[in-house]
C-alpha cells in the first residue's frame, strides 16, 4: 500500500489497518500479515460469503508465504468446521439467478459475479427456469446451488445443476465446498498483491 510516509496508521499505537487509506480493496500480503487480527479478519471477511469466522479462524495461522497457503488455511477453517457450521456457511449463499440477482440484494461480489454471467437480468423463461431448479436443489439439499460462475459460461450452468441434483448430500455439499473454495481463491486473488 506504499511507504510508511503515505501510511497514517500508527501500528505501534494500535491504529486500524481498515481505516483511512487503508480501507482500500487490496492489499499486499506483507500488510495481511502485518495485520492485527481484529483487522486481518475485518479485510478478509467478505471473501467468504457471510461469514467473518472464517477469516477470524485463519488469523492465528499467519504469516502467510503467499496467497495460496492462505487460500489453503481459510478452506482448512471452513472443512474443520463442525457439519452444521458447513450447512449455515453454505446457505449464506445466494441462489443462482434467483430473486436476490434480479434486485440486486447480494453481496457486491455475489452481484458482480453473477452479473457477469448476466444471471441477474435473465428474460422471464430463464427465470422460471433457474427457479425452478433452485427450488428442486434447495428441496433435496437445504442450501441453495453453488459453483464458480467465472469458470462456467451461462449455458455451461444450467446442465451442471441438473447433474448435481442426482448427487447424494455428503456428496453435494463437499461439491459446494470445493465450488466455494473456487469462488474464495478468485476472490482473495483479487484482494491480495503477492
Amino acid at each position: 500500500m506504499g511507504t510508511d510516509a503515505e501510511d497514517p496508521v500508527d501500528r505501534d499505537a494500535g491504529g486500524s489497518y481498515t481505516s483511512g487509506v487503508m480501507a482500500a480493496t487490496t492489499y499486499s500480503l506483507a500488510e495481511i500479515n502485518a495485520m492485527p487480527a481484529a483487522d486481518f479478519a475485518a479485510a478478509l471477511g467478505e471473501v467468504f460469503e457471510h461469514a467473518p469466522w472464517v477469516a477470524e479462524r485463519a488469523a492465528a495461522g499467519r504469516p502467510y508465504a503467499s496467497v495460496a497457503a492462505l487460500h489453503d488455511s481459510l478452506m482448512q477453517a471452513v472443512h474443520g468446521a463442525p457439519v452444521a457450521t458447513q450447512f449455515a456457511f453454505v446457505r449464506g449463499h445466494p441462489e443462482l439467478g434467483g430473486k436476490l440477482a434480479r434486485a440486486g440484494a447480494m453481496t457486491a461480489a455475489s452481484r458482480s459475479e453473477q452479473g457477469g454471467l448476466g444471471l441477474d437480468r435473465l428474460d422471464d423463461e430463464e427465470f422460471a427456469r433457474f427457479e425452478r431448479l433452485n427450488a428442486a436443489y434447495r428441496g433435496r439439499f437445504g442450501f441453495p446451488f453453488i459453483i464458480c460462475v467465472r469458470r462456467h459460461t451461462r449455458a455451461s450452468i444450467l446442465p451442471e445443476f441438473e447433474r448435481r441434483l442426482g448427487n447424494d448430500p455428503a456428496t453435494e455439499l463437499a461439491t459446494a465446498l470445493a465450488e466455494i473454495g473456487h469462488i474464495t481463491r478468485l476472490r482473495l486473488e483479487a484482494k491480495i498483491r503477492d
